[in-house]
């Protein structure tokens, strides 16, 4: 359990926004969003994280998967990066990936904008939180329990035999 002086996942976040400002410092502010993820793709992968673009996440209501956002970077199998090139972020940008994270298996999220200035916000949003992802792996594991205890039950039946 974290530490409310400790970050989850604070080395990979770290290095996520090292390679933000040393696009932002590279390219500055006026391209589309697709140039920068491209460019920060490279850098992500020259520091050694496990990065995909434009790579669909489910989406949840209660248990039941309703459809899928198309997140633009996903690092690390954990952290959600939400690209922006526009002046200023807004609270509207903030809630958005607040609700991309309350409605994923996703936990962080960075919120980077290419703007007139570098801007960059972290959101946390544990699973713990999401009753929802609870259930799901609850009957997850009660699957995986049961397929044990089938495959258990079958090699003893066929060690009697």
């Amino acid at each position: 359990m974290n530490t409310d002086k400790e970050l989850k996942y604070k080395e990979t976040s770290s290095k996520i926004l090292e390679a933000f400002y040393k696009v932002y410092n590279v390219f500055g502010y006026g391209f589309l969003e697709k140039i920068y993820e491209r460019a920060l793709m490279i850098e992500l992968k020259k520091l050694g994280l496990k990065c995909k673009n434009q790579q669909a996440i489910n989406v949840y209501y209660e248990e039941e998967v309703i459809g899928n956002y198309i997140a633009d970077i996903i690092v690390e199998d954990k952290i959600l990066l939400e690209l922006k090139s526009i002046k200023s972020l807004s609270i509207q940008d903030e809630c958005q990936i607040l609700n991309y994270l309350s409605c994923t298996e996703l936990e962080v999220g960075l919120l980077l904008n290419f703007g007139p200035k570098p801007q960059a916000k972290r959101k946390v949003f544990d699973n713990e939180r999401k009753p929802y992802i609870r259930t799901i792996r609850a009957k997850q594991q009660e699957k995986l329990y049961e397929e044990y205890h089938d495959e258990y039950s079958s090699r003893i039946h066929t060690d009697k035999h």
